[in-house]
């Protein structure tokens, strides 16, 4: 029993060292999923075996580890045979691995990389399951992994809306309606500044972010049909796949407000008793949030310091 769920066969461990997550891939020997890449596969029903299972596969002391919680088992049938494989998610503060046992390799990833529709556009590996005759068998892995972690989904909103659609995002999930009953698959509303005509939300699962919009079954109409649904003004649609992290991360980071001007860039004041003059930057004082710079259309050269954000930049140096 782990957590309250009984696991009649087995379970994968997905194992966590800050934002990345472990991939571990099989020997070309191995009998079921050759090549494919895994978490930590085992069979156990204690947190203390998942631990000795991943400590053994992986190399990490027992001490780098700590079991975090574990999701529903699902039944598999691998070579006509029902397993049932239940997710736990590990974390460890190490991330130093020496594959063992049945792997060959390790590579720690973007959790937004093991999706399959990014596998082009990134470097996403076919991971175990997707082997198997059964529909939809290749999301089996990251649907599992959702279910105990969470990923990030971008949804695509009328520019300028980004606030207004997050903010219904939010309504919605805190009323008494039946969307209420997704509150615990939604962990997260982001709509960064940087990136308009568009939020991001943090979920377990793509079809609670298309719910939550109103808009289930994505973009085929033969999809939505017959769902009783409203659609939340100026949300369009969910982008497809999950958003690796890697991708996301500069917008969710504070910029210096002198992000982006440098010594020699043209610049125009925007506010204060100076406002439309324009000036050459002479010093950027980072620690400072400020500017220096000289007013080159004076008849008498003047010296300014001003915040980084009370200037925009017209030229940049070349």
């Amino acid at each position: 029993m782990i957590g309250g769920i009984e696991m009649t066969d087995a379970f994968i461990a997905f194992v966590r060292h800050e934002q990345e997550l472990l991939l571990l891939r099989r020997s070309a020997s191995d009998p079921d999923s050759a090549d494919l890449w895994d978490g930590v596969y085992g069979i156990g029903d204690t947190e203390e075996d998942v631990l000795n299972r991943v400590s053994e596969c992986t190399g990490i002391p027992m001490e780098d580890l700590e079991y975090v919680r574990d999701g529903p088992a699902l039944g598999i049938d691998i070579d006509g045979r029902l397993q049932d494989i239940a997710p736990c998610l590990v974390v460890s503060t190490s991330n130093e691995v020496t594959p063992a046992g049945r792997y060959t390799e390790a590579e720690w990833v973007d959790p937004g990389d093991i999706a399959w529709d990014n596998r082009e556009k990134s470097e996403a590996r076919a991971c175990i399951f997707s082997n198997l005759e059964m529909e939809d068998s290749d999301k089996l892995f990251r649907e599992m992994y959702g279910s105990v972690a969470a990923y990030l989904f971008i949804v695509k909103t009328a520019i300028g809306s980004e606030k207004r659609v997050a903010d219904e995002m939010q309504a919605r999930l805190m009323g008494s309606g039946s969307l209420s009953r997704i509150q615990e698959n939604i962990f997260a509303i982001l709509h960064p500044t940087g990136m308009r005509g568009y939020v991001m939300v943090e979920s377990n699962a793509l079809h609670h972010v298309e719910k939550l919009i109103g808009r289930s079954g994505g973009r085929d109409p033969k999809a939505r049909r017959g769902l009783n649904q409203t659609p939340l003004k100026n949300a369009k649609t969910v982008l497809p796949g999950e958003a690796p992290l890697k991708d996301i991360l500069p917008y969710l980071e504070p910029k210096a407000v002198t992000s982006g001007i440098e010594v020699g860039c043209i610049v125009e004041i925007v506010t204060g008793a100076f406002k439309g003059e324009k000036a050459r930057v002479t010093s950027v004082a980072e620690t400072k949030e400020e500017v220096s710079m000289e007013l080159y259309e004076q008849p008498i050269p003047m010296t300014l310091k001003m915040r980084g954000d009370h200037v925009r930049v017209l030229e940049r140096v070349e």
